[in-house]
């Protein structure tokens, strides 16, 4: 299974979410749900790793609440 880096490791978090946020306004559910699923794909092919998108998943998955 590929390391993943699990702690804060982003520099200027908050304007990195604040930037996340931005790119959702004025978004109905549909386009904002979209433009996760593109952010998603164009990250996964960044990283290019199959075993460290794996273990991303994994440990998404292990963190989302139950329902």
């Amino acid at each position: 299974m590929a390391d993943l880096i699990l702690k804060p490791n982003l520099a200027q978090a908050d304007d990195v979410y604040a930037d996340l946020l931005a790119a959702h306004e004025g978004l109905s559910k549909e386009d904002s749900d979209a433009l996760n699923a593109r952010l998603i794909l164009i990250l996964a092919n960044h990283i290019g790793d199959r075993a460290v998108l794996r273990a991303a998943l994994d440990a998404a998955r292990t963190a989302a609440p139950a329902g």
